[in-house]
Formats: C-alpha cells, structure tokens, sequence
C-alpha cells in the first residue's frame, strides 16, 4: 500500500503542473467563439456485445454514463478565474455525470475465479468538470467521487439484465472487490489542427494528452485521431469514458448536417488501477497490471436537428498480466440533445 501512495504523491507533482502551460492567447472573453447558451444531454454506453454481437462477459463488460453540459453562460462565478489562471482567455462550460463501469474475469461460470484471473468489480462515478474552449483547443479538468464495491450495484445491474434477456447470472460476485470510497482527477487538452481538404471533404488532426490521478488510476495518455467529413469544427472529436481518448459532450453544429468519419491510437502508461490491483485498505484479489497499454479506434459521427449520434469501436491491448484473448474489444454508443 505505502507503493501506492508514493506514487499518489508523485503523479500529483507532475498533474499539478501538466496543463497549467501552454494557454490559449488572448482572443477575446470567448476565445473567437460566439456565445452558445444551450445545454446538452449525452446518454451513452460502451459493451463488447455492442461491437461483437457475443454475449460472453469478460474484463470490461460495460460502462453506462448519463452526462449534462451546460450553455456556455451558465459557469458559476468562482469557477471562472480557475478556467482563466490554467488556460487564459476562452469559452467555458460546466458538467455534470453519472457513470458506472463493470468489470468481470473471463471465467464467468466459477464461483471463485481462478488466480490470474481478473477481479470482479464494480464502480460508480458522479464526475464534476469544468471545460474551455478556444477556435483551436479544448482544455478539461474534472473531478470524480464515488464508491467501487458492491455498493457500485455492479451486480444487481449485470445479472439483472441476464434475466431480462434470459440469460444465465455470473456466478462469482460474491468475490468482487469490496467497498472503498474511491476519486480520481482528471485533466486533459484536445487540440483540433486542420490538414486540408480530399476530395472536396475536410479534413484534422486531433493530437490529444490526458493525465488521471487518484484512488482509482493513475495514469497518463497521449494519442491522435485523424477524421474527415463535413462540419468538422462543430466538435472536437466524440467522447469516451475515461481512460480513453476523448472529444467531450459539447457540439455545436456548424451546418443543418454534420459528419465524420475517423480513426485514432492512444498510448497509456499505467502506474495504479484499482480495478484490477484489488482494494487499497483491505485485502482482496487482485492481478498485475500492465504498464503500457495501447488502443486503435474507429468509427462515424453524425450531427443534425440538434443530435449527435457517434459510434466507436475499440481494440485495446492487454491491461493485465496473463490477459487471456488477444485484443479486447468493445463499442461504444452515444447519444447527444441540445435543449
């Protein structure tokens, strides 16, 4: 445990001053942008059956988030000079979500999981953030507080649905990690290049660097999505549950329809995963986790009548030593409303 905590303290050290350089200049109280008053609702959920059409539960099963972003006029008064001394000038919004993810090992049937075997798991977010925008970047910081054991409802959810669609229950949550109040800070910038046109379509690049600290994770990640379509400076690229990389909620149309397509890679270095690393006050199973875990990504995003509909589909390197399968895979779905 005290490994642990040493490396809670250092990974603060380098969070601390990750993004706090490199500001956006000056352009105006909105960074260049017009004023966008309206909120936005995102409803989303990443499963392997989504992408594989399998219904065979292993590793990462599922994470289901339901998220509001505010207008950019709604930022509470003390959160503005916050927004400004990390990044200067640019237009903010708050956030607000609800997320669980559920982890499982690969062999679902024992009622005690064999060793080496993932840990059951659990975990149940509210994440609070703060984001800005300028004609070229989007900057986050956020904050995640919650519980992951049994008091996640990892169980009550997963088999729940077994039962809807007939399936058989997973029969070793009696061994899941146990309860532990758990947070994780999250910080990150998107910037959004244009690399021309082809074929009449427009083209970016998406170059992308996150850092996670806390309880749950530490970690960094740097990765790069390219995409074409039309419409592209509506967004800056369709959002993931975290680790993973991320364009965020807010979108704002720049034509009656807009679209892309897009492919991207992402690097991690892990130094701590309780999710697979087992409880950090109390004993309990757990694997060793892999340092270095890469991902490829593609997928489709669509805007129009104040939707955005995006789909990604996900391969991701072994998280753990002795991960079993090749590269898990998984889809992720969301839906977004401007109201």
């Amino acid at each position: 445990m005290n490994g642990r905590l040493n490396l809670l303290i250092l990974a603060a050290t380098v969070l601390g001053g990750a993004f706090a350089t490199h500001r956006a200049e000056a352009q105006s109280p909105q960074g260049g942008l017009q004023p966008d008053p309206v909120s936005i609702w995102t409803i989303q959920d990443e499963n392997a059956s989504i992408s594989t059409g399998s219904l065979t539960d292993r590793y990462y099963v599922n994470g289901l988030r339901l998220g509001w972003t505010s207008g950019t006029n709604a930022t509470p008064d003390f959160l503005v000079p916050v927004a400004h001394t990390l990044w200067g000038d640019g237009q903010m919004r708050v956030s607000f979500d609800l997320t669980q993810q559920i982890y499982t090992p690969a062999d679902t049937s024992a009622f005690v999981p064999p060793p080496g075997d993932r840990p059951y798991a659990g975990v149940l977010l509210g994440n609070f953030g703060l984001s800005q925008d300028t004609t070229d970047t989007r900057s986050t910081l956020s904050v995640a507080v919650g519980v992951m054991g049994p008091a996640a409802l990892g169980e009550e959810v997963q088999n729940g649905f077994h039962s809807l669609i007939g399936q058989a229950h997973n029969n070793g949550w009696g061994t899941q990690l146990k309860n532990e109040p758990t947070f994780e800070i999250t910080s990150g910038r998107v910037w959004r290049l244009n690399t021309g046109t082809l074929g009449g379509l427009e083209t970016q690049a998406l170059p992308e660097l996150d850092a996670g600290l806390g309880l749950l994770r530490i970690y960094a990640l740097g990765g790069l999505r390219m995409r074409i379509g039309q419409g592209l400076d509506s967004d800056y690229g369709v959002a993931r549950l975290r680790p993973g990389l991320t364009g965020g909620d807010a979108f704002h149309p720049t034509r009656p329809v807009a679209w892309y397509v897009f492919a991207g890679l992402n690097g991690q270095g892990v130094a701590h995963d309780a999710t697979l690393q087992g409880n950090i006050f109390q004993n309990s199973p757990n694997v060793k986790l892999t340092p270095l875990v890469g991902e490829a990504e593609f997928g489709f995003a669509v805007m129009a009548y104040g939707a955005r509909l995006t789909y990604t589909q996900v391969l991701q390197t072994a998280e753990f030593q002795h991960q079993k399968g090749g590269l898990h895979q998984f889809g992720s779905l969301a839906l977004s409303l401007r109201f």
